[in-house]
């Protein structure tokens, strides 16, 4: 371990709830024109509920006019015909009735326009283009985020977190544009009926805005933890789909509905503590409204004994308008746990879009050319965190077309070896090359597309046998799939398959066998034709007969390849030009199988013994060649080996 501990990658940072505030307001502006849009709609739907309401007045009026001559007459807006001097009462109450009646028709046309304005702008935008951000940044991080972070948790993030950023902008941003301007039209137009009574209903207001804070720091906490809660369903639902066979195969169906029952009851006991606070909350709101509709009564009515204000239509206009202020002044309660619930949902989804993209293209980066397949690595060193290291001084050097078998115990560092090569994590010290030039300065596409990859566990889609095989390289020719096919020997089989190459696979391929399922990510690996292969313990969990399979797949597959095969067999082991073996991530022993063998006390001839292959029948087996025989001398070792340390290869 070196004295000074690695510089590790800086985790994102946490935002402050005015931070994100501010940032969720950037968002929405870059829908600036639909949100005018939908504000516009609103205005004129207040307009034409005002007008409404206005003409509700001017009716019972002009009707109280008509029967005492003593009340005076209405003021007709200049936009309605006024009925003719000494017409039928019921002529200026139709006139009215149909005003009111066309007004109701286009508030309804416009509420459908509103409706349809509100999902354009968050279901087919602001939706679509975040979750297609965070899935784009995805792609682009490192193994190290996918290390460190569940995949409910991501799942969660991409899905259900970004619909509740939605909730941001048309019910938090759009609901308080509305309320602030409906409520300065009401109040102005309260005023303008009666300024002392306008400010005795409204006398409660600075109530409903501490209620308000008050909730809004009482809820966040909960809002939290129903997220992590929720991660957790998602994460236990995954993992019994995942592993069903399992389950099955161990009778625990039982525990595992147990389980699921637990975590699922602790998010709906969570989810209800929520709805009981939102509950308590809604009400109370209510309640501190209403007492303005009782200052109304009351105080109202004082004032019109008094004769101070009018009885009649001027009055009930005022009941309408502090009715829909109360009603607007409710929907702070949803405002504030849609914030709360947008702002929680916010910080994990810029966590996502913050993380810092680890391994990337330098802007600079030169094209390859021709790739041969020198791979050099000098004094790498790696680190998942400051206190542990995977690798430490690792060197060696690999001519083009050498195969390379990396051998260890489990933890010794292999699969972080072969993941430094395609770039899946960069080294935090030392260097690789290839032909020459620091990974690092190479086009991570182009590195990634010299590379082929076959896994211990390798993924297929649910799609066609083509599909799978040209996953890689969506235009390759049906030619070009068969001859990928035919050299990982996965031809034949495919053929044998109801509809040969257009058969449809199951779920990660579970109606193929272990050995088909590895030939046709042989066969993946190889279409583009790659001048490096990497494989990472193809034959670890399979049957000798299975085994032999993949081996013959792979003895045309490495042709004229640089390979690195992760391997534990001895059968896989002693077909390599060169064997590296790894302890505790430091390269302890290398060379071929023969030259091994020679150290009485290294870890390698140790690990041989455990395996149950004594030397001497060793030799027996060499004297037949293998059908996937080492076909030249190792170079020789590029730097100096620490002595042998205890442990070896399983």
């Amino acid at each position: 371990m070196p004295a000074a501990a690695p510089k590790v990658a800086a985790a994102a940072p946490d935002y402050s709830n005015g931070a994100l505030t501010l940032r969720l307001l950037k968002l929405t502006w870059k829908y600036k024109y639909l949100c005018v849009q939908v504000l516009g709609l609103q205005l004129v739907l207040l307009t034409l509920g005002l007008l409404g309401l206005n003409l509700t007045g001017i009716g019972i009026d002009y009707v109280r006019h008509a029967v005492d001559s003593m009340v005076p007459a209405p003021n007709w807006p200049v936009w309605l015909p006024a009925p003719a001097e000494g017409a039928p009462v019921l002529h200026g109450v139709w006139i009215i009735a149909g005003a009111i009646l066309l007004f109701a028709l286009l508030r309804s046309v416009l509420n459908y326009a509103y409706t349809v304005g509100i999902g354009l702008l968050t279901q087919h935008r602001l939706v679509v283009d975040m979750r297609a951000q965070v899935y784009d940044k995805l792609q682009r991080l490192s193994f190290r985020f996918f290390d460190e972070n569940a995949s409910g948790s991501i799942i969660n993030r991409c899905t259900s977190d970004v619909q509740n950023v939605r909730a941001f902008v048309d019910q938090v941003v759009i609901q308080i544009f509305i309320m602030l301007i409906s409520l300065t039209i009401y109040v102005i137009y309260m005023v303008n009926i009666s300024p002392r009574l306008a400010l005795a209903c409204l006398a409660t207001m600075p109530l409903l805005w501490i209620r308000s804070v008050f909730f809004a720091r009482q809820i966040r906490p909960a809002y939290v933890e129903s997220r992590e809660l929720m991660d957790n369903l998602v994460l236990s639902f995954a993992e019994c789909i995942q592993g069903i066979g399992t389950l099955k195969g161990f009778a625990i169906e039982e525990d595992a509905i147990k389980r699921f029952d637990a975590d699922n009851r602790r998010v709906a006991t969570q989810r209800y503590g929520i709805f009981r606070a939102v509950s308590l909350y809604s009400p109370t709101m209510d309640m501190l409204t209403q007492i303005g509709m009782i200052v109304l009564l009351g105080y109202g009515g004082v004032m019109v004994m008094r004769g101070e204000i009018q009885l009649g239509g001027g009055l009930v206009v005022f009941a309408g308008l502090l009715q829909q202020f109360s009603g607007q002044i409710n929907t702070i309660a949803s405002v504030a746990d849609s914030i709360q619930l947008a702002l929680t949902s916010a910080r994990r989804v810029f966590e996502v879009l913050d993380a810092p993209v680890e391994v990337q293209s330098l802007p600079n980066a030169q094209p390859m050319g021709k790739v041969h397949g020198e791979i050099v690595f000098e004094k790498v060193g790696f680190y998942y965190d400051a206190e542990h290291a995977a690798l430490t001084g690792i060197s060696f050097a690999v001519k083009p077309g050498e195969l390379v078998a990396i051998a260890g115990a489990t933890g010794s560092g292999k699969s972080v070896l072969m993941s430094l090569i395609p770039r899946f994590y960069d080294p935090v010290a030392g260097r690789i090359l290839l032909d020459g030039r620091d990974l690092r300065d190479l086009p991570l596409d182009e590195l990634r597309r010299a590379i082929g990859l076959v896994f211990q566990e390798n993924f297929l889609f649910s799609d066609t046998v083509a599909a799978n095989i040209a996953f890689g390289n969506p235009s390759a020719t049906r030619a070009q799939v068969e001859r990928a096919a035919k050299i990982a020997a996965a031809d034949k089989f495919i053929r044998e398959q109801p509809q040969g190459y257009e058969t449809l696979l199951g779920e990660l391929g579970t109606n193929l066998s272990g050995g088909q399922r590895q030939r046709l990510a042989i066969a993946r690996a190889l279409l583009h034709d790659p001048p490096i292969l990497l494989l990472d313990d193809p034959t670890a969990a399979v049957d000798p007969g299975t085994e032999h399979e993949i081996i013959e797949a792979l003895e045309s597959a490495v042709q004229g390849r640089t390979t690195f095969i992760v391997a534990h067999r001895l059968s896989t082991l002693r077909r390599a030009d060169r064997i590296l073996v790894l302890e505790h991530g430091r390269l302890v022993q290398q060379g071929t199988h023969e030259e091994l063998m020679k150290d009485m006390t290294g870890p390698y001839r140790r690990s041989v013994s455990i395996q149950g292959v004594d030397f001497e029948s060793l030799q027996v087996l060499q004297n037949t060649r293998a059908p996937w025989a080492p076909r030249s001398a190792p170079p020789a070792p590029t730097s100096e080996l620490p002595p042998p340390q205890e442990g070896g290869v399983s």
